[in-house]
């Protein structure tokens, strides 16, 4: 089993990647395999509603590593989406990379558990996590959680670590998660498949 892990923070060795390195190392711990993919530096253009990815190759955007991610979705057994907090919020380019991820390829997540992880000096978490597990909630995954929110504090990566109840909270993470997907796998040797649902009626508001 593996879980993949991202990190939505221009820096491959701050805040959010510090967090999301501790749950990777307790999944580690409870034998399952895990990969930390970064959204990287570079500008990541959002989504434009343009529809090319209905022809089933993707997103038509191919300048960075969206279709790649999804790629190793499709193998992958769960995930974990790890932030900054920007103004109260994630951060633009994971954003970006997100809205283009499930509306391009949420057939790779849908049914495979996930978590949010968010990093932040003093304040605006809990509004980016809402933020986060919005996606999750709309592509039928199961969210996985830990003792409290999921988050952790501090301006540097050191800081972070001195943070024991966040780190507490990551290390907790990685064993719900390392639980739940041993569950699943359970299910399935015994025969329980995910459900079968109904196909989404699409309304607005006025019909």
């Amino acid at each position: 089993m593996k879980v993949l892990l991202l990190n939505g923070s221009p820096d491959p060795s701050g805040c959010t990647y510090t967090a999301l390195s501790i749950v990777a190392a307790s999944l580690e711990a409870e034998g399952i395999d895990t990969e930390i993919c970064q959204v990287g530096a570079k500008p990541v253009i959002g989504c434009t509603g343009c529809g090319g990815c209905r022809a089933g190759k993707g997103c038509v955007f191919t300048d960075d590593a969206v279709n790649e991610f999804v790629a190793k979705a499709r193998e992958a057994d769960g995930f974990i989406f790890g932030s900054p907090v920007h103004y109260a919020s994630a951060s633009g380019a994971v954003t970006a990379f997100l809205d283009r991820c499930f509306y391009s390829g949420s057939s790779a997540f849908a049914y495979k558990p996930g978590a949010c992880v968010v990093s932040c000096r003093r304040a605006g978490s809990t509004a980016t996590l809402d933020q986060l597990n919005k996606y999750l909630t709309i592509s039928n995954m199961p969210i996985v959680s830990s003792c409290y929110w999921n988050m952790v504090h501090g301006n540097l990566p050191e800081e972070v670590q001195r943070d024991l109840e966040g780190v507490q909270i990551m290390e907790n993470l990685g064993k719900n998660m390392a639980w739940i997907l041993k569950c699943i796998a359970l299910g399935k040797m015994k025969g329980v498949e995910h459900p079968v649902i109904a196909s989404r009626a699409r309304t607005n508001f006025i019909r």
